[in-house]
């Protein structure tokens, strides 16, 4: 039997994630979507990349996990992101069905929970984890912006 892995573990996957955007310069979030304790999809914020609002990393991940599973639904699923969804992604995860969603920093302004977004019924949502890691990547990544403009 394979030993489960906890929830540090899959943050820090998502932390690696976040440091692929931060180096194309993108928002530095980053996204895995786990079932039965494997990763099935990963994704990081691609906006700039691909000139696409919509191009957030939970987007990418949702995306990647219904190809893997060949299905809209990620029931079973959880949700690793290092920064709280927002109103968008929130709503894709509610038709997604997902059954969790973990996430590190939060995000007081644009965050899925202050603006009290609606999850589907089922889904859990945790927040905190490695979230002093998560946030000073953000912190980071605006001070390098601000200095090169």
């Amino acid at each position: 039997m394979i030993e489960p892995f906890d929830d540090t573990y899959f943050m820090k996957k998502a932390l690696q994630e976040a440091e692929i955007a931060f180096e194309k310069g993108e928002i530095p979030v980053g996204a895995v979507i786990v079932i039965d304790n494997r990763i099935i999809a990963r994704g990081h914020n691609l906006t700039e990349t691909l000139t696409d609002v919509t191009a957030h990393a939970e987007m990418q991940a949702i995306t990647a996990a219904a190809n893997f599973l060949g299905g809209k639904y990620l029931k079973g699923c959880t949700l690793f992101v290092t920064l709280e969804p927002c109103q968008m992604c929130a709503g894709a995860l509610y038709w997604s069905q997902i059954d969790k969603i973990v996430f590190g920093a939060r995000d007081k302004d644009r965050g899925c929970i202050n603006l009290k977004t609606k999850l589907h019924p089922k889904t859990k949502i945790e927040g905190g984890i490695l979230e002093d890691e998560a946030s000073a990547l953000l912190k980071r990544f605006f001070i390098v912006k601000r200095n090169l403009n």
